[in-house]
């Protein structure tokens, strides 16, 4: 098969100088632009909707969710007076109480302001500590700019300050985990010798307190054509072992671990998925699978003593088999129980299984359809807590409560989110649409209960639709402030739409793979059809509906711009994809190739191109007055996608004269498009500003 080289064709691509992402000429043009977006939006109305939403995410009686280690809880908290948050932690008692005593771990802008630096928490790790002693040490991840690369450096916990000349890790697409004291475990993208065409690490070493990284020993390494080595060290006491990964593709890998510097691969197809917890192995496989004779189908959780699976493969049981209306979102241990996260036409159910009695299965109670639950274990390994769990209940006009029980015993409330916004009235309804090949599509509707359906009413649709990423209901204070809050000019309440499209996961992995490669269309199909729903059934018409979506929800809003233009009169589309020639050659878009298939293989090419945007504009050309008002933004930092589709077709779409097309580019945020508070309220403002102004 013959192949052609996407870096020649950027030769004749006319606007490739807007990939030099930090190029003079290149950042000209972003803030020329940038600058006539913000002076056109950026007025009292948007300040005061930057306000609103800046108060509900400084709010100081939100849930501070935790994590427990050890006896602490520890918790990240960003308000107005921290900015750049501020690490802590606190006793269970106090965590119960009204009025939560902290102990502060680590102030970020004190950091800041010691270190010349705006960096941002990213997460930490811990070291586990010696039975009966406290934790004492941890790694914290450090962004410099909110996007994928991160440092990480050593903190002293009982000091509480970043340890002198202890482990610190260079900025990279890194990441680290304890094997010991003075010993890690790191995948880190540091040079092309070790780093995947997906910018992703291809190599795992083992560093000493003291020695380099670039000398330290490989103990695993993957293909540099496969996305990435994912490594971790598991530390639990009697399964002490290294978890490895070799990520083939998005959908496609090799699981293994390594005991005693053997390495034993997990065998099993490649796209079933495999994780691990003490002495068990659980698989989950994306298409049917069938093993010594047994059928596992698609979407389904099978789960085995790992040392017998090793031994002959032997399946201790199939404990959730999906039907048309179901599938598996998630899972999670307690020390005698697995939970099981499940949708029924995208309504949470959770299932339970008891490990030590056959596998018997109970469930939780949910107390209502239209909410969204989800559960983990609050820490297996502490007796006092062995079965106990976090349950998380949030929904659309609901603000989020945590609850937490244990396996067989009622749940308690501990915290309730105060509602952020004026919901009542509000009505949470579920429909379904009709798509071109005749598959329902769901969608839900956030409404006046009183809603006229004459077409008159201002509507935002939100979308995906990729990557087996499940859309469910949640409260989004940001949202119902800066969209649900608004009133129109004939002073009606605007309405929200999440919609359930496939290439999600809402109904497992068939659902995904619907609109995979060559079936990509099917998603925009979907989100079309729900579109062509809200006008018949009358909820809203072409001039007051407008859509939004990010990163791949950035290319759905692209095929909607260019093949769908009719049916919206306003679309805010974020850090997409939307040259879907060069994707591969930018960022971690190699990565994706399973998803959307390689535009360097001609026949891949030939489909690609068909929802690639930016082509899209000039190969099934519409009326220059059909386009819809378009708001695309992106982040200079954004190291996922990367900052030059966005610009590219804002360019192609302005040469083109369409007139109603701006571009918005800020310089920090990376992919999610904000590092802090104030730089979220900016983002969604500038968001929802726009899309009001055009439907309201």
């Amino acid at each position: 098969m013959t192949s052609f080289s996407s870096d020649s064709l950027a030769t004749t691509d006319q606007y490739a100088w807007l990939e030099g992402i930090h190029d003079a000429a290149a950042l000209d043009w972003v803030r020329t632009q940038t600058q006539r977006t913000e002076a056109e939006l950026h007025d009292e109305d948007y300040a005061q909707s930057v306000v609103a939403i800046r108060k509900v995410l400084d709010s100081t009686d939100r849930i501070a969710m935790v994590t427990k280690r050890g006896d602490f809880y520890y918790n990240f908290w960003r308000d107005a007076e921290h900015r750049l948050g501020i690490w802590r932690r606190t006793t269970w008692d106090s965590y119960c109480s009204e009025s939560p005593v902290w102990e502060l771990l680590l102030d970020m802008d004190q950091y800041a302001t010691t270190q010349g630096a705006q960096w941002h928490f990213a997460g930490s790790s811990f070291l586990r500590p010696t039975p009966g002693e406290p934790h004492r040490k941890a790694l914290i991840r450090l962004s410099p700019d909110g996007g994928d690369q991160v440092r990480i450096r050593e903190f002293d916990l009982e000091n509480l300050r970043f340890v002198e000349d202890g482990f610190d890790l260079a900025v990279a697409k890194t990441s680290a985990s304890w094997i010991d004291e003075d010993t890690l475990l790191v995948t880190s993208a540091t040079d092309e010798t070790n780093t995947t065409r997906s910018t992703y690490a291809s190599t795992a070493r083992e560093l000493t307190r003291g020695a380099s990284l670039a000398d330290a020993d490989v103990v695993f390494e993957v293909d540099q054509e496969h996305v990435a080595a994912f490594c971790y060290y598991d530390s639990t006491p009697g399964f002490e072992r290294i978890v490895t990964t070799d990520a083939i593709d998005f959908y496609n890998s090799h699981t293994g671990i390594i005991v005693d510097g053997t390495h034993h691969k997990i065998d099993v197809p490649t796209d079933v998925q495999v994780s691990l917890h003490r002495q068990w192995v659980l698989f989950a496989p994306q298409t049917d699978w069938t093993h010594q004779g047994q059928l596992i189908p698609a979407g389904s959780l099978a789960l085995s003593h790992l040392a017998d699976f090793l031994d002959d493969g032997r399946i201790a049981q199939v404990v959730f088999v999906p039907d048309a209306k179901t599938s598996l979102q998630g899972l999670d241990f307690t020390a005698n129980y697995l939970l099981v996260s499940v949708l029924h036409d995208v309504a949470a159910q959770i299932l339970v299984f008891d490990l030590r009695n056959n596998f018997a299965q109970s469930t939780l109670p949910v107390e209502d359809p239209m909410l969204s639950v989800s559960v983990s274990a609050v820490d297996d390994e502490d007796t006092a807590t062995a079965d106990d769990y976090w349950m998380t209940i949030t929904g659309f006009t609901t603000p989020t409560t945590l609850l937490r029980g244990s396996v067989g015993e009622p749940a308690t409330v501990l915290k309730r989110s105060p509602e952020r916004f004026d919901a009542s009235g509000f009505a949470v309804t579920q429909h379904f649409a009709r798509s071109k090949d005749g598959t329902r599509v769901p969608y839900f509707q956030i409404a006046d209960a009183q809603l006229e359906l004459d077409g008159e009413n201002s509507v935002l649709m939100d979308g995906y639709g990729g990557f087996q990423h499940s859309m469910t209901p949640g409260y989004s204070p940001a949202m119902g402030v800066g969209w649900l809050s608004k009133r129109s000019a004939n002073g009606r309440r605007p309405v929200y739409v999440m919609t359930n499209i496939r290439g999600g996961g809402e109904y497992g992995p068939g659902w995904h793979r619907a609109a995979l490669r060559e079936k990509r269309h099917r998603a925009y199909e979907d989100f079309a059809a729900i579109a062509e729903d809200l006008v018949t059934r009358g909820v809203t018409k072409r001039e007051r509906l407008a859509a939004t979506g990010r990163s791949n929800g950035g290319l759905l809003m692209g095929n909607m711009i260019t093949g769908y233009p009719q049916l919206f009169g306003a679309i805010s589309c974020g850090v997409p994809l939307l040259d879907m020639r060069r994707y591969t050659q930018l960022a971690a878009g190699h990565s994706w190739i399973a998803e959307y298939g390689d535009p360097d293989v001609p026949e891949d090419w030939e489909f690609v191109r068909t929802f690639s945007p930016l082509h899209r504009l000039t190969d099934q050309p519409h009326p220059i007055g059909d386009y819809p008002a378009s708001l695309i933004w992106t982040t200079t930092t954004d190291d996922r996608v990367g900052p030059s589709q966005a610009r590219k077709m804002a360019a192609k779409m302005m040469d083109l004269g369409i007139s109603n097309v701006r571009y918005h580019e800020p310089e920090n945020g990376g992919h999610a498009g904000s590092t802090d508070n104030d730089s979220t309220a900016r983002m969604l403002a500038t968001s929802y500003e726009f899309l009001w102004r055009q439907v309201r």
